[in-house]
């Protein structure tokens, strides 16, 4: 059977299946392409190409794909008991454990866990936990929130509000006005190149406290941001920028929201990245992908003991918390974090991503030489490579040079997949990866950037 036939997988999914970020200029022609088996680091296409995962599916599969002992620890669980009501107080044996270890390896006082099925649905969580929170505490005008440009929070109508890669909303509709506003994105590789480091986070700061004047301090609820950007560019703030964000938000009774759905749970070397990496702690954490590795979807949204000693107050006579979805804390999903997480600790995956995540960086710099790469930044097992037409100016190419996506392509040639993202090719390999394998991706990468720009 052809990858045309009309009863081929690939036919089936141009002709019926809505993608995320289609580009609907090419999708008729090209199709998607279809993966048909996983294992380890590899994945392997219809067209029997194995390939080495880069990007660990999308910033998630942390300890590989295939493994046997998630199979079986789901198997067990949808055998046991596959799911029950969890509305009202009602729970599972999952759902109460995974809350536990949550609250004991969560920084601060982060002893509570609102389940979701996702980093967009986590995300949205937190904003209404964040408005019910001031509405019980008698302030309802202090509902705005402040996000970042090229920050991204999700797809869900108030998560792509909060996303500030504004270009993914061009057409859609706002969920609010004046709800959702956004400050400069902390882009070290963008600043002046004529200011310090320590004065761009002044001016970062600065354009915080001032945002939050304009809008007024009694209006200004929250500050969310990752504490590495992902999609927006594998973007790290320059040193003491979260703490000092914090501090601002402090300052002004605003909560700190850590949006940690991609660099929790390993990909930075650490259960969870605000704390133990960049040194502040969040009223609220919000994570996802890395938590069950992608095996089953699951969010969580982590508040502390002060937000709920307040939200926890019935609202009034006879009243509950009436909020929740059907699959909160599903028994399946939430087996398969506990599993995920028994595999990273017995195999030692945070020490490991830290080591190969140093060795990682410092293999890479060496793209650097190539005439089209203008940065190679990140932390940990995050990794951006910006291609530019003039290092000196930091100037991009033109859309219609399509140079991300014909570097993706080569890589592709070349056996391991990378994620193009505009001019931009990002990495995120699982945690389990070697550096040995790192070679491989960096090896990859160096050869079809050098085609790319020799052809």
């Amino acid at each position: 059977m052809t990858k045309t036939d009309a009863n081929s997988a690939w036919a089936k999914d141009r002709n019926h299946v809505l993608h995320p970020y289609t580009d609907f200029s090419t999708f008729k022609e090209e199709g998607s392409q279809v993966i048909e088996t996983a294992k380890g680091m590899y994945v392997t296409d219809t067209d029997g190409r194995k390939l080495l995962d880069g990007i660990a599916g999308l910033w998630c599969v942390n300890i590989g794909h295939g493994r046997r002992e998630m199979a079986e620890a789901i198997s067990d669980q949808v055998l046991k008991m596959q799911y029950y009501n969890p509305f009202g107080h009602s729970t599972s044996e999952p759902a109460a454990e995974l809350g536990y270890w949550l609250a004991s390896h969560a920084p601060g006082s982060l002893n509570h866990v609102y389940y979701t099925t996702g980093g967009s649905t986590a995300n949205d969580a937190a904003i209404r936990l964040v408005h019910y929170y001031f509405t019980m505490r008698g302030q309802h005008r202090k509902k705005k929130i402040i996000s970042r440009n090229d920050a991204y929070h999700g797809s869900t109508y108030v998560a792509a509000e909060l996303t500030g890669i504004h270009a993914t909303k061009n057409s859609f509709d706002k969920v609010a006005e004046n709800l959702i506003h956004h400050v400069s994105a902390a882009n070290m590789y963008a600043k002046p190149q004529d200011m310090s480091e320590e004065a761009y986070c002044d001016f970062l700061v600065q354009e915080f406290e001032t945002r939050i004047q304009q809008l007024g301090p009694d209006n200004c609820a929250a500050f969310i941001a990752e504490p590495v950007m992902g999609a927006g560019g594998v973007l790290v703030a320059p040193k003491g920028y979260h703490r000092r964000m914090w501090e601002v938000c402090k300052r002004h009774d605003m909560l700190y929201i850590a949006d940690e759905v991609v660099t929790a749970f390993g990909r930075l070397g650490a259960w969870f990245a605000s704390e133990d990496v960049f040194d502040y702690q969040p009223d609220i954490l919000v994570s996802a992908k890395g938590v069950t590795s992608g095996y089953i979807p699951l969010g969580v949204t982590l508040i502390s003991d002060e937000i709920y000693d307040v939200i926890s107050r019935p609202q009034c006579e006879g009243g509950v918390f009436s909020m929740g979805l059907t699959y909160f804390g599903h028994p399946v999903a939430c087996t398969a974090a506990l599993k995920n997480i028994e595999i990273m600790e017995t195999e030692g995956l945070l020490a490991n991503s830290r080591d190969v995540g140093s060795y990682f960086h410092e293999a890479a710099q060496g793209l650097t030489d190539l005439d089209i790469v203008g940065d190679v930044r990140g932390h940990g097992l995050m990794l951006a490579v910006d291609l530019v037409a003039d290092k000196a100016t930091k100037e991009g190419f033109p859309v219609t040079s399509q140079m991300g996506a014909r570097v993706f392509k080569k890589c592709i040639e070349n056996g391991v997949v990378v994620r193009p993202v505009g001019d931009r090719i990002v990495l995120s390999p699982p945690i389990i990866i070697s550096k040995e394998e790192v070679n491989t991706i960096v090896s990859a990468l160096h050869s079809a950037i050098t085609d790319v720009s020799n052809g």
